[in-house]
């Protein structure tokens, strides 16, 4: 009896997979029929087939399955979008990104909390909380967007490695105001930098060995024995660096975008692959990119909870606007004017202002404190699901349109 009740389960899974490929097949050809960004179609479609609606997906934020699509295709994105990221470019802008991604992340989590206590009436440190979950920009939404909309490759990589080097520090500030807020320790400065710096040099070594190790299996002129596996090696290698970071409780998103960075300049490192063989993994490597995004974003869609965000939706879209016309360009102004070796001009910082789609991260984070009954954990999760679809759908279908005006956009 239970071994039938386990196949059947593994058939109604299966069925699942299949109407998720399926639709976001046909999501794709919407997008690019529409010219917008892929994510924001597979996010309608995800709301329309859920439980809400027609109820055709019900796979539960917190179930095993749901949580290795999202562990394993954030990663593989991410690592996709690390790959695409040149160190010449890095060399430029690395202290806008290290600023932004770590003071940038506690001035938008202060003005977002200011306002949920406002909009919302909540206590102080419920307010924060809220403004700590929603911090951290989202890697999982912003690189799919900059590798179908072609913008000047310094500002598409800053915000890209911003995405990347920040869900650190969202989530380090997210379950340090979750103590406080629980009674369970002050909040210390000092502790948290240690840890913010622990996470990430241990997670940029962990990621930039594994990639130096997969670039000279693959591209050494010697040791290239794996070279017609290397699609195989991305896979092993990510999964490798994700879970090597997770055990020494550092950031293993961090560690696959620096995995990417290492395998994306293979030349710079003093390796060659032939033009055939990068083709291949480069095939390989946005074939399975893009199954992610459909996985990750349909369920996404699949599981916004309409009732709850009805409890505070006006309250909420309040504070998101405030979140995205207040919180952010304070936040990139303050962060990116500084910096005089990068010299941004007033249109680049512009833009990033607009660029800070909320995604699987900040929602994560949300399903975590709900599952922990953390205090105002129902209101933190209405508001961020009320953020992920206004940025998402505004901010996502603008941005080409954006980058046009300012002139940020690539020749094609």
């Amino acid at each position: 009896m239970e071994t039938s009740a386990s196949l059947e389960l593994a058939k109604h899974t299966l069925l699942i997979f299949g109407i998720i490929l399926a639709l976001g097949a046909f999501s794709g050809l919407v997008a690019r029929l529409a010219k917008v960004p892929d994510v924001v179609v597979f996010l309608l479609v995800g709301m329309l087939i859920g439980p809400g609606i027609l109820g055709w997906v019900n796979i539960k934020a917190d179930s095993t399955i749901n949580q290795l699509i999202l562990i394993f295709g954030s990663s593989y994105i991410l690592f996709d979008g690390g790959a695409s990221i040149r160190l010449k470019v890095l060399k430029e802008v690395w202290i806008t990104i290290v600023v932004i991604a770590t003071i940038g992340v506690l001035i938008t989590g202060a003005i977002t909390g200011m306002a949920a206590y406002y909009f919302l009436g909540v206590p102080v440190m419920v307010a924060l909380l809220l403004g700590a979950t929603l911090a951290s920009t989202d890697p999982a939404t912003l690189v799919p967007v900059f590798k179908q909309v072609k913008i000047k490759e310094r500002v598409a990589q800053t915000v890209m490695s911003e995405s990347a080097f920040n869900d650190a520090m969202g989530a380090i500030l997210t379950f340090t105001v979750l103590g406080v807020a629980m009674g369970a320790g002050e909040f210390s400065a000092s502790d948290a930098l240690v840890d913010l710096l622990k996470q990430s040099v241990i997670g940029i070594l962990i990621g930039g060995i594994l990639g130096y190790l997969a670039a000279v299996f693959i591209a050494h002129e010697k040791y290239n024995f794996l070279a017609e596996f290397a699609p195989v090696v991305t896979l092993m290698a990510v999964i490798g660096a994700y879970m090597a970071a997770d055990g020494f409780h550092a950031s293993g998103f961090m560690a696959v975008f620096v995995f990417g960075i290492m395998l994306g300049n293979v030349e710079s490192l003093g390796f060659k692959r032939s033009s055939e063989e990068s083709h291949t993994l480069e095939d390989f490597v946005l074939t399975t990119s893009l199954i992610m995004r459909m996985f990750i974003f349909i369920l996404l869609g699949a599981q916004v909870d309409f009732a709850l965000m009805n409890q505070y939706l006006w309250a909420g879209i309040a504070v998101v606007v405030v979140f995205m016309l207040v919180a952010r360009p304070v936040t990139v102004f303050l962060c990116a004017l500084p910096d005089r070796r990068a010299k941004w001009s007033f249109k680049e910082m512009l833009f990033m202002c607009w660029t800070r789609e909320t995604g699987v991260i900040p929602g994560a984070l949300a399903g975590m404190l709900v599952g922990m009954n953390a205090p105002g954990a129902q209101i933190i999760a209405s508001v961020t699901f009320i953020a992920i679809l206004m940025t998402i759908i505004i901010q996502a279908t603008t941005t080409k349109w954006l980058a046009k005006k300012l002139d940020l956009l690539e020749e094609e």
